[in-house]
């Protein structure tokens, strides 16, 4: 690590339960892509990533396991960052890249969670920051981007370090967010179990179970690249119609699904994240860490009320739930999990799908299959079988982030957000990745081909669009 990336070797944390819930789990990674105009080198780029990390903690840190299987955050002979490059071959050539280094596994007891990879020509590149759960969140990695982008444009920026971020945790809830007396027997009737059926993991485990996760799933991604003048269309009819451009999003992708796929049970279930930096009994800024909640609903549109008529019952419905009660309502009660419980989800759900060749078959195959309070968990969550979907719709967008689009001789066209999530892609229809930059608002789908085809990914995509931007007053049913 040189003098600029250099911190004390002091700094060490506990990883906390709620970031644990994404340690090890080879399906909870985020991704920003940047699409740059202009020539960005490699010695540009190594110099802004060596920047950038001198500006944010977690970008600074790796994870130990002390004797007891806890994991700590230690900022003790860090390795360096991956930063790589690949000549740009076409305009969709880092999508290939994306998947590609997406399936890698990180190395979380020798580096940041993180790899910056530049799909590169002179006149255009795309900037890939792929980065797991576990030290980011989607708002994290714009930042990140941003941050990226004033290095480039200006080498001699000074770097202003930000403070060490305080993870969410019981100390740091809001205040009325608190467990009550019943959910609190049973969160220490679970924790008691765990304490006596307790497994470590390591990181070959991850590496095993990451391998297991890629070979038997099929995740694959569709994107919507609006103009600046579609996004400036979307956002007017939004302010005529008295509704945001997320609750239009959410109910355009809903009716969709409806009308390409036929009406499914799964269809009326929706999520969407909501940003918890602000609620906080202290504040985050523009640190990097885990500050995600999420509000779910059930929602049906009514075809013969018309698009817009279906937003505005959506966004009726919707703007009640961001409360502190409704978006920490799942964190909350993460907050007071023992450690590991989260982490071993993973293994409960993927761990049977293990080669029999690898040194941790006997061990994830016999946990995959035990019966005991991570599988009660799952099973009361509907996770304990893949058969299983959870939700139609699951919406992260980060909104309009009023960055500047010139960056010395550089241009920052566009930004493109991956969300990933908690739990394998299959639970889920469509995972909706949305995100407004330099005036045009990028939306990615994700989904798993085992659950919906890509044509039928695009067709979808196809009607969302129209529902958005040629505002059919009625649709068949």
């Amino acid at each position: 690590m040189n003098e600029e990336t250099r911190m004390t070797e002091a700094y060490t944390r506990k990883v906390s339960p709620l970031e644990e819930m994404f340690l090890h789990a080879p399906y909870a990674i985020v991704t920003v892509v940047a699409r740059i105009k202009g020539e960005v080198t490699e010695d540009m780029l190594g110099k802004a990533v060596a920047k950038v990390q001198a500006r944010h903690t977690h970008l600074r840190l790796r994870i130990e396991f002390d004797r007891d299987g806890i994991p700590w955050f230690t900022a003790k002979d860090v390795e360096e960052i991956p930063v790589e490059f690949y000549p740009r071959e076409s305009d969709d050539h880092w999508i290939q890249v994306l998947k590609e280094q997406s399936r890698l596994p990180f190395d979380f007891d020798s580096r940041p969670a993180i790899r910056f990879t530049l799909v590169q020509s002179p006149a255009q590149s795309e900037l890939v920051i792929l980065c797991h759960h576990i030290i980011c969140d989607g708002l994290s990695l714009a930042y990140v981007a941003r941050d990226l982008m004033e290095n480039l444009g200006d080498p001699s920026l000074e770097v202003e370090t930000l403070p060490d971020p305080v993870p969410i945790d019981s100390e740091n809830l809001p205040e009325g967010v608190s467990l009550n007396g019943v959910v609190k027997y049973f969160v220490e009737r679970i924790n008691k179990q765990w304490r006596e059926e307790r497994v470590t993991f390591e990181q070959a485990d991850y590496q095993a179970l990451t391998e297991a996760y890629w070979h038997n799933f099929k995740p694959n991604m569709d994107l919507i690249e609006l103009s600046e003048e579609e996004t400036s269309l979307l956002v007017e009819k939004c302010k005529t119609e008295g509704v945001t451009v997320n609750s239009a999003l959410a109910a355009a992708l809903v009716a969709a699904q409806q009308e390409v796929q036929g009406a499914e049970p799964f269809h009326s279930q929706i999520t969407v994240a909501g940003n918890l930096r602000d609620r906080l009994i202290k504040p985050v800024g523009e640190e990097m860490g885990f500050f995600a909640g999420a509000v779910s609903l059930k929602f049906k549109p009514k075809p013969k009320l018309g698009f817009w008529e279906n937003v505005r019952k959506f966004n009726h419905k919707i703007q009640p739930l961001y409360t502190n009660k409704k978006l920490f309502e799942d964190p909350l009660v993460w907050c007071y999990l023992e450690p590991g419980i989260l982490q071993s989800l993973s293994y409960k759900m993927v761990g049977g799908m293990v080669s029999r060749e690898s040194p941790s078959f006997e061990k994830l195959s016999s946990f995959s299959s035990r019966l005991d309070v991570i599988s009660s968990m799952l099973k009361r969550q509907k996770m304990d079988s893949f058969d299983n979907v959870l939700m139609g719709t699951a919406l992260t967008n980060l909104g309009r982030m009023d960055f500047a689009s010139s960056y010395g001789e550089l241009e920052l066209e566009r930004l493109i957000l991956k969300p990933g999530g908690a739990y394998p892609l299959v639970f889920v229809n469509l995972l909706a990745g949305i995100v407004t930059c330099s005036g045009k608002l990028s939306l990615v789908l994700e989904y798993d081909e085992d659950r919906i085809d890509r044509d039928t990914v695009k067709e979808i995509n196809s009607r969302a669009l129209q529902y958005l931007l040629e505002s059919p007053k009625q649709t068949a049913s």
